[in-house]
């Protein structure tokens, strides 16, 4: 199973804001049994995809100097399914950022639909305790994770000054 639940960066703003999108595709494992003739995206995907999302936008407040992991969701509400064929759109705002960590607040949405808002909190992991449990690579943002931010920064510099 994939374990990258977003596609691409629409937009990404350091430090204040970062979109990203994933195409639902009736491909996907999960939807064999989640559910048999009514196909739903579980909500601990999208969550994951919004999680992703604002990690993302925590660790490069920070140049990805310290690990990011999520720590806790406080508070997240679901108001619509997802389905096969659709394409959600996670956007999060980083509303603090610290020492220990930082917290997103977040929004799914498939078209002008809302889907799921959420509260999410990120920690620092400590640099010992991490490098002694997990070594030196970066196990967060490597591979993929971080392709995609590259390609969201090379497209903010293409796109036009607003205004």
């Amino acid at each position: 199973m994939r374990w990258i639940w977003i596609d691409r960066f629409t937009a990404f703003e350091p430090g204040k804001s970062a979109t990203a999108v994933k195409n639902l595709s009736h491909a996907e494992d999960h939807y064999a049994e989640h559910f048999p003739g009514f196909p739903v995206m579980p909500a601990a995907l999208i969550l994951e995809g919004l999680a992703q999302t604002g990690g993302i936008l925590v660790g490069e407040a920070n140049q990805f100097r310290e690990k990011v992991v999520l720590a806790k969701i406080p508070n997240a509400k679901f108001h619509a399914e997802a389905h096969p064929g659709e394409q959600l759109t996670y956007t999060c705002d980083l509303i603090d950022l610290r020492a220990e960590g930082g917290v997103v607040s977040g929004r799914v949405t498939c078209g002008d639909t809302l889907i799921c808002e959420a509260e999410i909190f990120f920690a620092h992991l400590d640099s010992n305790r991490a490098r002694q449990a997990f070594g030196d690579d970066n196990f967060v943002f490597s591979g993929e994770l971080t392709y995609l931010l590259g390609q969201a920064k090379l497209a903010a510099k293409q796109l036009p000054p607003a205004g």
